[in-house]
């Protein structure tokens, strides 16, 4: 039986999470902690660090900023503006980008930044996205990798040493001590927890025909080229409050566009508006582990007071882990065509990677489905 954290909804599955002798989650005590925060002592330790980076001659820039278009690197383009930095905005393209997050990219420039993108291959992205689908159950894996390598990698070509990232997800969504507290991204940090999933760069040379020369932007800077440039990546959450609806108002009251409606897997309308795979990696999540976007939210607002457990139990139980039959409106089968695949070999894929443990199945040991292809948990909580 999936066991819960008592104080929100997210079950002892998650990778990296902790429970403590009163059945609380990491996630949990570390909000408690950040609660307790000086967050004015930290602002000023932020300021005191900007002043080491700042080029007040204009010369160069004085910081990255890694932005996807979304709600969260919206807000981090608006707070560094108003730190009074020269930032370059750098993109590392989503696999599959939907409408609103390149609309969502154009308001940003329209903040006032210089701003560059990467768009990768798009012929080796299709095949990374299914190597990760198929080998480790991810098919925004190449994504994640090159969020994280792309800006380190414009950081060592444009000799730009301080790179602004925004939340620790280890801090916000549980993980450990030492690197939930930590406010600068390492590659140590990036191997760890940046979404590899055992899966090195390395090991991709020579599937379906791929050469090193194609894994560029997935490759991180040598030891040498960040000591070169003296490459430092901070997170802002350490040094300011973070908080995902918050920031969705002040990018909102700065040009971002949120979804008309409630974004499928999830319980909010303002973010994952970028790709159209995201549905898929959402989905995958709710196979392994027991849980989904709408339960990550819902843990993020029942340890703020927005909601309660009881609240969120029921939001998660409508909402997590629905067939993703569509993601921003768009069909399955038409996402599926950029990576090659049929719905129907996109199942056999879903059931590989299933945890049986988690889900009802019939006496041959076969997962139920309803007719929409919908499986059903064990259990939603520790008394079911």
């Amino acid at each position: 039986m999936l066991v819960y954290c008592k104080r929100c909804v997210m079950p002892s599955t998650k990778p990296d999470l902790y429970f403590d002798k009163e059945g609380i989650c990491s996630a949990c005590r570390h909000y408690e902690n950040r609660v307790e925060t000086d967050w004015e002592s930290r602002k000023q330790e932020l300021l005191h660090l900007l002043e080491k980076y700042r080029h007040s001659e204009g010369e160069n820039w004085d910081c990255i900023i890694p932005v996807s278009g979304g709600k969260d690197s919206t807000y981090q383009v608006i707070r560094v503006l108003q730190l009074g930095l020269n930032p370059l905005c750098v993109t590392s393209t989503t696999c599959d980008l939907s409408d609103i997050g390149r609309k969502n990219i154009e308001n940003i420039k329209q903040l006032g930044v210089d701003y560059i993108e990467m768009s990768p291959n798009p012929q080796i992205r299709a095949k990374l996205n299914r190597i990760g689908l198929t080998q480790v159950g991810d098919i925004s894996w190449p994504e994640h990798v090159g969020i994280f390598t792309i800006p380190v990698r414009a950081a060592v070509q444009f000799n730009v040493p301080l790179i602004i990232w925004g939340e620790n997800s280890q801090n916000e969504y549980g993980g450990p001590a030492a690197a939930a507290e930590n406010n600068v991204l390492t590659r140590r940090w990036l191997e760890e927890f940046g979404g590899l999933l055992g899966l090195r760069v390395s090991d991709l040379i020579g599937l379906e025909g791929i050469e090193a020369r194609y894994l560029i932007p997935y490759t991180y800077p040598s030891d040498e080229e960040l000591a070169r440039v003296g490459v430092t990546g901070l997170f802002l959450g350490y040094y300011l409050p973070w908080d995902g609806l918050s920031n969705a108002l002040i990018a909102q009251a700065n040009g971002f566009t949120t979804y008309h409606h409630t974004v499928e897997g999830s319980m909010v309308n303002y973010e994952n508006l970028d790709n159209y795979q995201t549905g898929i990696h959402d989905y995958f999540k709710f196979l392994k582990f027991g849980f989904g976007r709408a339960t990550d939210l819902a843990c993020l607002h029942v340890r703020r007071g927005r909601l309660t457990r009881a609240d969120a139990l029921s939001i998660v139980q409508r909402l997590d882990g629905k067939f993703p039959w569509t993601y921003l409106g768009k069909p399955l089968e038409d996402i599926l065509k950029r990576i090659d695949m049929t719905v129907e070999e996109f199942v056999r894929i879903c059931d590989l990677f299933t945890n049986k443990k988690l889900f009802v199945c019939d006496s041959r040991g076969n997962l139920v489905k309803d007719k929409d292809g919908n499986l059903t948990k064990i259990n939603y909580d520790n008394l079911d």
